[in-house]
């Protein structure tokens, strides 16, 4: 009898996997990778194999015939823009993700181990909400300078699964009400989402709040500045925007908690920066309900962040004048993932097919 639904999710060092029956996780498992066994790689792909026997190997373990399978879901990767949804993994997707068309990053393995497994089983392979979902308006594309375009990048996957949760909570149709939805992780987006699509959102990499690993916004005159200072290389100032800016470049830590507890141990350069991070969050979110031009429904504080009382609460007191808000802490993407299917399985949303929602000219 088919009955599970398999996902999967790709990091940089380990793949995520989880068996669910119906909403009920019945396995799940982290799948570590050494870095001595990775480095034989010379591509990310080429870690195909290796990933897939350590995923069957698993199922064998835990006593689960792939024949029990009635879908596999595995984490998008950087596709060309599309729209928010469940797509079914086909072979034009597959050959985007092989050919690096948004890039190189462990996501891209998803879709292409989830259709490995169903492809021997003759069942569905599907994607839920990748990196690339692009909605955002065309007004918001627009920067200043020809030259350069807005783009659309954020935690797609947690930010349309708790828009759902809070529309199924509220007992709302998602497409009558707006949200705010702040995600608060490692890298920060914040989103309007007017009707259910996000029509605006700071790239995370470049824009929007500090975090704890990443500047945000910065002045672009210093920055121009240093960057032809003769005092840093390309690959260094790119490092010091993302991977050693924010709290890491302020406190030397990357750790949120940490920074929260030396603030409230007397630190007070540790006060100063861990409340200017939760002061450019607000500023983001009243900068995001002018695009929905004040009609918001809720804000949603979600992400491993919006576990620190001190940081929502400060948020909270800032926004709360816009709409109520909503703490979802935490994030678990591969529920988000179980759920993106079970909705098409149910027939809440229809499937959609990556080639008729991109333009492909080559």
């Amino acid at each position: 009898m088919r009955k599970y639904i398999l996902a999967i999710n790709p990091g940089s060092t380990s793949t995520k996997v989880a068996l669910y029956d119906g909403k009920e996780k019945v396995f799940t498992n982290k799948i570590e990778h050494p870095r001595t066994e990775l480095d034989k790689y010379h591509n990310i792909i080429d870690q195909y194999d290796y990933r897939l026997n350590l995923i069957v190997e698993w199922l064998k373990e835990v006593g689960i015939s792939t024949s029990t399978l009635k879908a596999t879901v595995g984490r998008g990767g950087m596709l060309r823009p599309i729209p928010a949804g469940t797509y079914l993994v086909t072979d034009v997707m597959i050959k985007d993700l092989k050919d690096c068309v948004g890039g190189e990053h462990a996501s891209n393995l998803g879709a292409i181990l989830a259709k490995g497994i169903a492809d021997n089983e003759g069942i569905k392979a599907f994607i839920v909400d990748p990196v690339a979902v692009d909605e955002m308006d065309d007004i918001a594309r627009i920067s200043g300078m020809p030259d350069i375009q807005r783009k659309s990048q954020l935690h797609a996957l947690n930010i349309k699964a708790v828009s759902h949760r809070y529309a199924r909570e509220n007992n709302r149709n998602l497409k009558d009400i707006n949200l705010i939805i702040a995600h608060l992780g490692g890298g920060i987006s914040v989103a309007p989402l007017k009707r259910g699509r996000t029509i605006d959102v700071n790239n995370a990499n470049e824009m929007g709040p500090l975090s704890p690993e990443r500047t945000g916004q910065l002045p672009v005159g210093e920055l121009v500045k240093m960057c032809y200072s003769g005092k840093y290389t390309y690959n260094e100032i790119k490092t010091k925007i993302k991977g050693r800016g924010g709290l890491t470049a302020y406190l030397g830590t990357n750790d949120a908690k940490e920074a929260e507890e030396r603030a409230k141990n007397g630190d007070e350069n540790a006060k100063l920066v861990f409340m200017a991070m939760a002061y450019q969050i607000s500023k983001e979110i009243g900068a995001m309900a002018t695009t929905l031009y004040g009609k918001v429904d809720a804000i949603i504080l979600t992400g491993g962040l919006a576990h620190s009382k001190t940081l929502t609460d400060k948020i909270q007191s800032m926004t709360r004048f816009i709409a109520p808000v909503v703490l979802y802490p935490g994030e678990d993407e591969l529920e988000a993932l179980n759920e993106g299917v079970l909705r098409v399985l149910e027939g809440e949303e229809v499937e959609k097919i990556y080639e008729n929602e991109v333009e492909i000219s080559d």
